[in-house]
């Protein structure tokens, strides 16, 4: 038999009304009228199969199988209780345990120096990082909250934006002075290029050039393809070959051990964005996780 939930509704009225010690004053704190918490009381006595109260002109007391079902359900009226005031304060207070997935390459350049101080001014809060670059759906993997490069390839999601990094291509001046420098980006199709895959379609992205708002398609060729931000640098610093990344991810340029080939052909901007499974209620430790990123994103 399915649980109704006129039940629930008419456990809320004996409540009230034995603490009031009548139907009027049951009546009063419910916002209801004294006949409908009669009728409440008669539906429930009718569910249960037993009389809740014995009633005369002076006071509503409780009959020996109402005050033995009374004594059964309070405690359960106190837990639901407890729990709505919990949901209450999630929405306020920054607790409870939040599960994120984020692109690796934030996680490891933005987030991981920064994460000690968000979990000291959140000591009720735990966290859960799952550092991966992919579309998948964030209410079926448990995920509260998801921040990716790219623009949003899934419908059904809440995004914010935070941001966007410049595309800079790059390569170490000992390759350079091993191959030589290409003077065009349609040149960069004569030299190993290192791949990085797209996340939402497994293949490698394309290389494009922007500049004054003309955008230049080069098909790029190489031996190596890499799914880590992090490997595809060192490999390029190393000499192996040409690679595009996102300028905050590429410190080596500021150092000399990259160099930035194209200046005047870097304007291509890629978008970070934050992904909510919906946008009414979020809970403040979302909230807060949220405007964490915005901060840490101000930095690059």
């Amino acid at each position: 038999m399915g649980f109704d939930g006129r039940l629930l509704g008419g456990i809320g009225v004996l409540a009230a009304v034995v603490e009031a010690g009548n139907f009027v004053g049951a009546a009063r704190a419910l916002g209801l009228t004294q006949s409908g918490i009669s009728r409440a009381v008669a539906r429930l006595e009718a569910a249960v199969g037993v009389r809740l109260f014995e009633r005369n002109a002076r006071a509503v007391t409780l009959t020996d199988e109402g005050r033995r079902f009374y004594d059964s359900v309070a405690p359960l009226l106190s837990d639901l209780d407890q729990a709505v005031s919990d949901v209450g304060r999630a929405s306020k207070t920054v607790r409870g345990h939040l599960r994120v997935s984020i692109n690796p390459l934030i996680a490891r350049m933005l987030v991981a120096s920064r994460l000690p101080a968000f979990m000291t001014a959140y000591p009720e809060l735990s966290v859960d990082i799952n550092a991966r670059d992919d579309a998948r759906g964030l209410v079926a993997d448990g995920f509260d909250v998801a921040v990716r490069f790219g623009e949003p390839v899934l419908s059904g999601q809440i995004v914010r934006r935070l941001g966007d990094s410049r595309i800079v291509t790059c390569a170490s001046p000992a390759y350079l002075a091993r191959h030589g420098r290409p003077r065009h980006p349609r040149d960069v199709a004569q030299h190993e290029c290192i791949l990085f895959p797209d996340p939402a379609t497994g293949r490698p992205f394309t290389w494009e050039f922007h500049r004054k708002g003309k955008i230049l398609d080069v098909p790029v060729t190489g031996r190596l393809t890499v799914n880590d931000g992090d490997t595809m640098m060192t490999v390029c610093e190393q000499g192996y070959g040409l690679a595009q990344s996102f300028e905050f991810a590429a410190p080596s340029l500021r150092d000399g051990r990259l160099v930035n080939l194209f200046p005047d052909w870097n304007e291509e901007r890629f978008p970070l964005y934050v992904h909510f499974p919906s946008r009414r209620q979020q809970p403040a430790k979302v909230r807060a996780f949220v405007d964490f990123i915005a901060e840490a994103v101000k930095s690059w």
